[in-house]
């Protein structure tokens, strides 16, 4: 047995509320709780009565230090630090994972000597504000090592000349996505597509709407799911309206687990066109494109953000560099749909919780 070390994990989310920071998080948790290591968490309530968060936490094998939402942001910045020093003084190792999470973490380590590491996931590196790029930029360099979760998003900092910089991915819980629930046989009409994540422009939903008139001419009962919290589903129904395409559109909302799994095993072909908004906020993985490619469904992804690193092209399915090429994508998956799934699978459970969590124990215990 491993002797016990002990980790603070300082990250802006955290489960049970949605999130791909926070569901890395409670991962990289979980794995690290497995492997003999203390693990304390500071994080956010995403809600304000906090009830969710007090019932999950009580199932958990490790403490979750939670900061309550006040509406004087102030308050909470204060509290955070104070909690960070608190806890820094019994931790040898402190990771910091999103931009708060940074800049605190960084601010902190002026004072105590720890080992200190930064998770980046791409946002938090491409601020569109530049007093906030130059205090990210800053605080990059009070981290001993620095771990990007795609080549993209370690791109995204390559001008600071950092030689601490390793890549790695985002994985799955293979037990959460076993065989026995892959997608069966293949498809010969209309596909049913769907993505799965905040409703927002980022996340690429907006994109694949507008190509759906062109996709509707060849594939007349084509259906696009969209699953995640509607942030800006009022938005996307006025243009799907204008297009008039609202009719081929499903927005499910935030939905549990099973009935994800359930919509997912539905669909053919994952489609995450994202993009890159006005404040700078990017596609830094797409974790949801491997859980998609564990059922056995092949995956469209946009290129230029961190799905590249999500997607083994035309393996586990295919990139491509505009919206405009989504038809001929899914003309070929389904022109060879039973490769594609098997190689969609093959690839899922190369990003598996077990075989990544190796690669930070190194970097832990180096």
């Amino acid at each position: 047995m491993k002797s016990s070390k002990k980790i603070l994990i300082v990250t802006s989310e955290f489960p049970p509320q949605p999130g791909g920071i926070g569901n890395h998080g409670f991962h990289l948790a979980n794995q690290l709780s497995k492997n003999f290591y203390e693990v304390e968490v500071i994080t956010d309530n995403r809600s304000v009565s906090g009830f969710e968060e007090n019932a999950f936490d009580l199932e958990l094998p490790y403490t979750v230090h939670r900061i309550k939402v006040h509406y004087l942001r102030f308050f909470m910045y204060f509290k955070r630090i104070f909690f960070l020093i608190k806890l820094i003084k019994k931790n040898k190792i402190i990771i910091a994972s999103g931009k708060f999470s940074l800049w605190s973490v960084a601010f902190v380590s002026v004072f105590f000597k720890r080992k200190y590491i930064a998770i980046t996931h791409g946002s938090e590196l491409n601020l569109s504000q530049f007093p906030l790029k130059i205090i990210t930029n800053n605080s990059l360099k009070r981290f001993s090592d620095i771990i990007a979760v795609s080549n993209y998003t370690k791109s995204l900092i390559e001008n600071l000349k950092l030689s601490n910089v390793v890549v790695i991915p985002n994985a799955i819980n293979e037990n959460d996505w076993n065989e026995k629930l892959i997608k069966k046989g293949t498809f010969s009409g209309n596909p049913n597509l769907i993505t799965v994540g905040n409703v927002t422009k980022r996340k690429g939903q907006l994109n694949v709407i507008r190509q759906l008139p062109n996709l509707i001419k060849k594939y007349p009962a084509l259906q696009y799911h969209c699953v995640g919290i509607p942030t800006e589903k009022e938005q996307f129904l006025i243009k799907s309206k204008k297009l008039k395409v609202a009719s081929h559109i499903t927005f499910h909302g935030r939905v549990t687990e099973d009935k994800l799994k359930e919509l997912l095993i539905d669909s053919d072909i994952f489609v995450m066109l994202s993009g890159e908004t006005k404040s700078g906020d990017v596609e830094g993985f797409g974790i949801a494109i491997l859980e998609a490619n564990a059922l056995g469904i092949p995956a469209i992804g946009a290129r230029y953000c961190g799905i590249e690193d999500a997607i083994s092209n035309y393996k586990s399915g295919i990139l491509i560099s505009n919206p405009e090429k989504l038809l001929s994508a899914i003309e070929n998956i389904k022109g060879d749909y039973v490769n594609y799934k098997i190689n969609a699978r093959k690839w899922a459970m190369e990003h598996t919780w077990d075989r990544i969590i190796k690669k930070y124990i190194k970097i832990f215990e180096h």
